[in-house]
């Protein structure tokens, strides 16, 4: 195994930024990770209670958080088509903010996927043991596991190739149902057994916010979570070919993206059926979309979409999981071993270390679902929200660095900066006062969650200070 360096080996593969990793992804890779990234299982599977809360109101749910996410992406795109790395917004908290946030923001996101990876994998196994029953659910999430992580150990290339296909049925998927949906909608269907009620299905059932405008909050908080991912795109660019190029197309992109996957599919289901139909909710959104318009077995189809969108969300969270730790490992905040990749630029330490927290993240979920599993998903259900945070303070920092010793690399420019970030920040500091508010659930989400950050923060500041006060006494 060869240490990631500066240089490289000599003889070895080309590496995209100095870190030791390979540049083996592809643009087409790219491009598909980035339109793929916002399309999580939750957009299938969450949005039907959603859709309850808060009536057809529920897309200026979707609308603020978009809007909120483009904003973020926007940012993080600035630093990232600057300073292209596998780090990405952990890196440049570490040089923006300070060692501390680096490295809590690091290991929060690491965190976060390796319970995600518990989360899919359920989930995908709960359909697989669906259409095979013989083999128990738990093999089922066991084989997904091994799997997808043989992929990943193989190459990046293999995590790309994976990840191409699967975000394109994902995105084939969706675009089919917007186009199908759209001409049911309007009546111009062939065949269709919903005659097509136009947009009066958006007003006519106590109108476009039955159960009142506090109920678009109510949304949000529903929502925002399906958001997760969009950010994969920039540790990803720190493999690709031309890092810089495709950080910029998947900053550009993100507003067709969300406005099409997110705001496109969800103005067809309540096109489709009134918000209040039991089979949103009993069925789920785009299945019971489905049925009215009359397309056969339309649930098979969208298990088999789920299962697309769960795979995906698992491979992507591996490789994720795994660059997240190689660069704290690269920045000596996690493991040395982590840093260091093998002949085919695959940080393998980093993936297997990332791959047990997962497996024991899934025998968590079946041996003590209510209590352990519970606090983890709890713990880890604010973190989205804290990445996209921390992003913003860091942009506001970085900009300055940036135009100080890289002008011309600030290609991609944050719009009405700072005032926008500064907004930005006030959107997401809501979000978070409103989850605690509303209580429920949502108090318990974030309450867990900021437990979790304090306790990482302080090992941070703990961590930070001892290397501080190495470094004045070694000096001295």
């Amino acid at each position: 195994m060869t240490k990631a360096s500066t240089t490289g080996d000599p003889g070895s593969a080309p590496v995209a930024d100095g870190d030791g990793l390979k540049a083996g992804l592809k643009n087409r890779h790219l491009s598909m990770i980035a339109i793929g990234g916002v399309i999580g299982a939750g957009l299938f599977v969450g949005s039907g209670s959603g859709i309850a809360a808060a009536g057809p109101g529920i897309l200026l749910s979707y609308a603020l958080v978009g809007a909120m996410v483009v904003f973020v992406m926007r940012m993080l795109g600035e630093m990232a088509a600057a300073k292209p790395t596998s780090g990405s917004f952990s890196a440049y908290a570490d040089q923006g903010l300070g060692r501390w946030a680096g490295f809590t923001i690091g290991w929060l996101y690491w965190f976060f996927w390796v319970v995600v990876l518990a989360v899919e994998a359920t989930a995908g196994a709960a359909i697989l043991n669906g259409w095979i029953p013989a083999v128990p659910q738990w093999a089922w999430a066991l084989i997904v596991m091994i799997v997808l992580t043989a992929t990943n150990l193989a190459s990046v290339s293999s995590y790309g190739e994976f990840e191409f296909w699967f975000a394109g049925i994902k995105v084939v998927a969706i675009a089919a149902f917007v186009v199908i949906g759209g001409l049911a909608v309007f009546g111009l269907l062939p065949g269709s057994d919903n005659p097509g009620a136009g947009l009066d299905n958006l007003t006519s059932h106590g109108g476009f916010l039955p159960n009142g405008a506090g109920a678009i909050l109510t949304g949000v908080l529903m929502v925002v979570f399906s958001f997760m991912g969009s950010e994969i795109v920039t540790l990803a660019a720190g493999e690709s070919e031309d890092p810089q190029r495709a950080v910029r197309q998947a900053t550009n992109s993100v507003i067709w993206r969300i406005a099409v996957f997110y705001l496109g599919s969800i103005f067809v289901v309540v096109s489709l059926l009134p918000w209040d139909s039991k089979e949103i909710v009993d069925k789920g959104s785009y299945v019971a979309a489905l049925d009215s318009i009359g397309i056969p077995h339309a649930g098979q189809i969208m298990n088999v979409i789920v299962l697309t969108a769960v795979l995906s969300c698992l491979n992507s969270g591996l490789y994720t999981a795994s660059r997240m730790a190689f660069s704290l490992g690269q920045r000596g905040d996690a493991p040395k071993a982590f840093a260091v990749v093998n002949k085919r630029g695959v940080p393998k330490a980093a993936i297997l270390g990332s791959v047990v927290f997962g497996f024991l993240s899934v025998i968590f979920n079946y041996v003590w679902p209510d209590t352990v599993f519970k606090f983890l998903l709890n713990a880890s259900g604010a973190v989205a929200l804290f990445v996209w945070l921390v992003i913003c303070f860091t942009q506001l920092k970085m900009r300055g660095i940036i135009l100080r010793e890289m002008p011309e690399k600030l290609v991609v420019k944050m719009w009405l900066f700072p005032y926008l970030t500064w907004a930005t920040i006030g959107m997401i500091t809501f979000v978070l006062g409103y989850m605690i508010y509303a209580g429920g659930d949502n108090r318990q989400t974030v309450s867990a969650s900021v437990l979790v950050a304090v306790i990482v923060l302080t090992i941070g500041l703990v961590l930070d200070k001892r290397r501080k006060a190495a470094a004045k006494a070694a000096a001295e």
